[in-house]
């Protein structure tokens, strides 16, 4: 007989009803059983966590207001050559200062997506390619860094090599070896671990691609630190090309590599629910949990040691002729950052030793609404005592600078001015499922916004005394969103955590600067390798 926890029952919905002219509310109520509450337990998350996420499907999340989308006349800074060359050597002269710095490359997802169009002629009731794609995908076969290692794979498997099998027609034993577990298994790797780029010694991955990044930008006093967040089956992939590789790349650019790696937690991922709200069961009965997004990184990304971190995609990388203009605005958007920090630092210790005047306040005031663009509508009103609460609040928490590209059409979240919780206006990034669709004027914003970010950050982690921020205090709760997915033909809803660029760093300062569009250059599908910036 199933027991349950009498203390565990959570009101779902609630409705009103008319008893001779008295109004009381009936809940209607589902009970957790101990094996529930077990299995919440063992995962780390509290049953409160769950009460909230049960609400959050009832509910749903508030669209954001928006004052503006960003742009260089509004929110967006566009550098100069000066300027690039001041913020450059300020990032050099923080590094020689010994500070720690950190590359954060979330690299979880498997690559079975770019493979959508192959996995879907292998399944086809036709044998030849057929679709734009599938034409372009071998009629450049030879093109992909991974053509050697397929071409060996299918001699070994089939007993004949590409040019061969495509003379006899047999497109599909060539996909195959690709995307399958006996082959290449390129359908269920990580992204990461794909052969994206060729080279005279061999063709490299993005992760290598990343440690080459991290020695250019990113290496303090000779090391270079990279942290990667896996999945946990891929973790030994990771583990194993590191430990091929490392060496290498250490001694070709004269660092010393600090490579580390981190899952995402258990107590991170969201209960499903079915479409009343009611939770989702697997076929044995127990409560179905699903990750909770990239936003759940932001417990990783906490757990790092580093007074700067970069974040940058796995896929987002370049071969070496192209990485100069990369190295640059990375550097580029690092120097704003440890500029602006060390100004916002001065200004903490003037306010915490007490020693300023109401000039100095102005003073204050104008970095804090120009150069981190927060602002307050009602901030003449405040009294000193007030103001100096206010400018404290905002001055003390994590700073991120985001380099942001102009828009042509690649998919990613956009830059944009938007009310707070607590009223204030700052710079944030957006996705289109946080504006209201049906607000005409929000979504003229959103289609004609000129810019949008890459997922290209260098963050700052620590206060002005050294220690670091509690990243999840900085999160904005309510930024979540809710998505319709299936598990054995049945529907459900997923919850997503706030993402990691967009609520997670809700309450973070923000600052855009306008980077190149080459610095942009995401693998979405197979055939993107076959793009010029990847040859």
């Amino acid at each position: 007989m199933q027991r349950y926890n009498f203390f565990a029952i959570y009101s779902l919905f609630s409705k009103k009803v008319c008893n001779f002219g008295a109004q009381f509310t009936i809940n209607t109520t589902i009970m957790l059983s101990e094996r529930d509450l077990k299995q919440i337990a063992d995962k780390g998350i509290s049953e409160k966590q769950i009460e909230n996420q049960l609400n959050e499907f009832k509910t749903g999340f508030p669209f954001l207001r928006l004052e503006a989308a960003a742009s260089v006349e509004h929110g967006i800074v566009a550098t100069t050559d000066e300027s690039r060359e001041k913020y450059e050597k300020s990032w050099e002269q923080y590094k020689a200062a010994g500070k720690k710095v950190v590359k954060f490359v979330p690299a979880s997802g498997a690559a079975s997506r770019m493979f959508k169009d192959m996995f879907a002629f292998v399944d086809a009731d036709y044998d030849k390619p057929t679709t734009d794609f599938e034409k372009k995908y071998f009629d450049n076969i030879t093109k992909f860094a991974f053509y050697d290692e397929l071409n060996e794979t299918c001699v070994k498997n089939e007993g004949k090599d590409i040019p061969t099998l495509i003379a006899e027609g047999n497109y599909k034993a060539v996909a195959a070896q690709m995307l399958k577990a006996e082959g290449l298994n390129y359908g269920q790797l990580p992204k990461g671990m794909l052969l994206f780029h060729k080279y005279a010694e061999g063709p490299r991955t993005p992760m290598e691609e990343h440690l080459v990044e991290a020695a250019l930008y990113a290496a303090s006093n000779g090391e270079a630190n990279i942290h990667f967040t896996v999945s946990h089956e891929h973790m030994p992939f990771f583990q194993k090309k590191v430990a091929d590789k490392a060496d290498f790349y250490a001694k070709k650019y004269g660092v010393k590599y600090d490579i580390s790696f981190s899952e995402q937690k258990p107590s991170t991922d969201t209960i499903a629910a079915n479409p009343d709200n009611t939770p989702f069961r697997n076929a044995d009965g127990s409560l179905l949990f699903r990750p909770g997004g990239h936003g759940a990184l932001i417990e990783n990304l906490n757990e790092i040691d580093a007074d700067v971190i970069f974040i940058k995609n796995i896929d987002n990388v370049v071969p070496d002729r192209l990485k100069g203009e990369t190295v640059t605005y990375k550097q580029v958007i690092a120097g704003v950052l440890v500029t602006l920090q060390q100004k916002a630092f001065e200004y903490l210790r003037l306010l915490d030793a007490g020693t300023y005047n109401h000039e100095k306040l102005e003073e204050i005031i104008r970095f804090v609404q120009h150069d981190l663009c927060c602002r307050k509508q009602d901030i003449k009103n405040l009294e000193d005592a007030d103001l100096v609460i206010y400018l404290r609040e905002k001055l003390n928490r994590p700073m991120r600078v985001c380099g942001v590209v102009k828009n042509v059409g690649e998919p990613g979240g956009g830059p944009f001015l938007t009310y707070n919780q607590d009223g204030t206006v700052s710079l944030q990034i957006l996705e289109s499922s946080q504006i209201d669709k049906n607000n005409a004027e929000y979504m003229e914003m959103f289609t004609k916004g000129t810019h949008f970010n890459p997922v290209d950050l260098v963050c700052a982690v620590k206060d002005y005394k050294g220690e670091p921020f509690n990243l999840p205090d900085f999160v904005d709760r309510t930024t979540g969103f809710i998505s319709s997915k299936s598990k054995n033909g049945k529907e459900l809803k997923a919850l997503e955590l706030p993402g990691l660029w967009n609520g997670a760093m809700s309450n973070w300062n923000t600052v855009f600067v306008e980077v190149p569009l080459a610095t942009f250059n995401p693998v979405k599908t197979v055939n993107d390798l076959l793009r010029e910036q990847h040859q």
